[in-house]
């Protein structure tokens, strides 16, 4: 058997175990291959977890996409440019080399939400593992942007700072916090809704639900809106493919 998995705090946000059982239902290796669940309450736990008979590879999701890089033995280029690991695989020597495909997710997304517009300044909103990723496509794509946390000392701007200037300035605006995830669904990032216009993208990277509140609100005013489940499909494909290569 082959196995593979999702390694977090808290997990009953996560479709991952369910995107994996239909992928190897659907191409015949229910026999072969098992993708499990494994919530850790401190991310030390992950030494006993790295000793798991026939562990492929896994995930990491929230709070250890930087916590676990001190537990591997390698990162590929981008995931030491980011400083955030989503993927892991045991090489066939054994080493546990991390990745990150949060980036190709992104990429994807952004696409599709902007399709061919180009926009200057966005707004980042936390400043864990997952902003890390998107700061990294930000730079790629040549958008300045400003990290905006409830701690002034991680990030550029605290809630308290989105002004009418601000927010003007700012037109894409990407939530990488967990605010408005399962099961704290009504909730959404304390930004001043009522700001928005038309000319406005709003990109969750929660997917669980698929309509958030931060994308409704951002839709009654008019902006365009897009979820976290089309990059949760793609780095999920791009963790299969380094696992299989």
């Amino acid at each position: 058997m082959r196995r593979f998995g999702l390694i977090g705090k808290t997990l009953k946000h996560s479709f991952s175990a369910k995107y994996f059982a239909e992928k190897f239902e659907r191409e015949g290796l229910m026999q072969e291959c098992r993708y499990d669940l494994y919530e850790l309450p401190d991310i030390d736990n992950v030494r006993e977890f790295l000793q798991t008979d026939d562990l492929v590879g896994f995930n990491v999701t929230i709070p250890y996409k930087q916590q676990i890089i001190s537990y591997l033995d390698g990162l590929s280029n981008e995931a030491a440019a980011i400083q955030a690991v989503n993927c892991v695989k045991r090489e066939s020597d054994g080493r546990f080399v991390g990745y990150n495909t949060d980036v190709e997710g992104v990429r994807v997304s952004l696409n599709k939400l902007l399709g061919g517009t180009r926009v200057k300044h966005a707004l980042v909103l936390g400043s864990g593992g997952a902003a890390q990723a998107v700061c990294y496509v930000l730079a790629e794509r040549g958008v300045a942007y400003s990290i905006v946390s409830r701690d002034c000392t991680k990030g550029d701007l605290v809630y308290e700072d989105l002004s009418a200037e601000v927010m003007k300035d700012n037109n894409l605006i990407i939530n990488c916090s967990p605010v408005g995830m399962y099961p704290h669904e009504n909730e959404a990032p304390s930004i001043p809704y009522a700001m928005l216009t038309e000319s406005h993208y709003l990109f969750d990277l929660v997917y669980n639900p698929i309509q958030t509140r931060f994308m409704m609100y951002g839709a009654e005013y008019g902006a365009s809106v897009l979820s976290g489940i089309d990059m949760l499909h793609v780095q999920a494909e791009a963790s299969w493919e380094i696992w299989n290569r």
